[in-house]
């Protein structure tokens, strides 16, 4: 499996170029993403008022959630290098930007932006159907940290499945809050 997830990434991390290269890293950029996460916020807390509080606590958890269990848990329990930093491909990594950390399973930025897409799904999704699109937006994301040579294809998978997981249990512990207050409202 390390092999082939080995083989796959040096395929993908080898389809790169000059134009794509600083789009890739402003993609994969930690701060490129504020404009959308606070039109986000403003859309949630105009359109749902006084029940925006516990939606946007409900985001914050689970992306908080994914974010811990992949950098607190995973990346120090694994111990797997980032490609850039594996001594054996080293020299066959295309890196843009820096390297980051030691080490990379599981990726945040897919745990992130996986967890952001699914909180939303699930909060929202029946309402604002284009939510649905935000998924393409986090495999772009999570591709792009393959292209930059910082994370292997299953790194990105993983984060992805944490984010999603820690989206789907934030919801459910909303969806508790939300049966309890209606029953003491009424």
């Amino acid at each position: 499996m390390n092999q082939l997830d080995t083989e796959v990434f040096l395929w993908l991390n080898s389809l790169h170029n000059n134009t794509f290269d600083p789009i890739m890293a402003w993609i994969s950029g930690r701060n490129s993403w504020i404009p959308l996460y606070i039109a986000i916020i403003g859309l949630i807390i105009w359109r749902y008022k006084k029940q925006s509080l516990p939606m946007l606590l409900t985001i914050i958890v689970s992306v908080a959630l994914a974010d811990q269990i992949c950098s607190s848990f995973f990346k120090p329990l694994v111990e797997r290098l980032r490609p850039c930093h594996e001594p054996t491909i080293q020299h066959l990594v295309h890196v843009v930007g820096n390297c980051g950390g030691q080490f990379g399973f599981c990726s945040s930025h897919a745990a992130n932006s996986f967890t952001l897409a699914m909180s939303l799904l699930l909060l929202v999704g029946k309402e604002y159907t284009w939510v649905k699109y935000l998924f393409v937006w986090a495999i772009i994301v999570s591709y792009s940290r393959i292209y930059v040579g910082v994370h292997y294809p299953l790194d990105v998978l993983a984060g992805a499945g944490v984010g999603v997981l820690s989206a789907f249990i934030s919801f459910k512990i909303y969806q508790f809050y939300l049966s309890k207050n209606v029953h003491e409202v009424s």
